[in-house]
């Protein structure tokens, strides 16, 4: 395997070859996490892009400027699961009219406050979907192509549930994928 050296992201941005050097290095991911003030903190990826998130609303001197870190780790499930589900439902040609992902779960109550579970639920909306698509999509991105839900559910169950909603927002079907079973 072949590495190769990234320069360092600057106020700017990226630097320049840095994207195409990360694509060729596709199993490592690197970030840069910055204070900005009080408790915010701008993450910035290899690509420039970047989020800010804060310290809880609880804690004094929050200013309240993004999500908290935990906040961002279960948005990050929603997210890497919802693009695998979307792109395998397009590929199915299934008809997605709306699409949500809504993540849960419990937190130890003791430091360092990890999620005991999680819970993903999957809300599709659509013409004419077919039940089976939907949870067959949904079984993949669980069970293989999800790599958030896969190192999450090494610390903690992870389960799928999803809702296949009609056109006008009837409920046509149900079900779960617990992972890892």
């Amino acid at each position: 395997m072949r590495l190769h050296t990234v320069a360092p992201l600057t106020a700017g941005g990226a630097a320049p070859g840095q994207r195409q050097a990360a694509r060729e290095r596709m199993a490592e991911t690197s970030v840069v996490v910055r204070l900005e003030e009080g408790f915010a903190f701008r993450g910035t990826d290899e690509d420039g892009l970047s989020i800010v998130m804060d310290a809880s609303k609880d804690v004094a001197g929050s200013m309240e400027r993004g999500p908290s870190p935990m906040r961002v780790l279960a948005m990050a499930l929603g997210g890497c699961t919802g693009i695998d589900v979307i792109s395998i439902l397009r590929k199915m040609r299934q008809d997605v009219t709306g699409y949500e992902v809504h993540v849960s779960g419990p937190r130890a109550d003791d430091h360092p406050h990890v999620f005991t579970a999680m819970d993903v639920e999957h809300v599709v909306r659509g013409r004419a979907l077919s039940p089976d698509s939907v949870r067959r999509a949904v079984e993949l991105s669980a069970t293989r192509y999800c790599p958030a839900s896969a190192m999450l559910g090494k610390a903690a169950p992870v389960t799928h549930r999803y809702r296949v909603l009609d056109e006008e927002g009837r409920e046509v079907a149900t079900g779960a994928i617990a992972w890892p079973s």
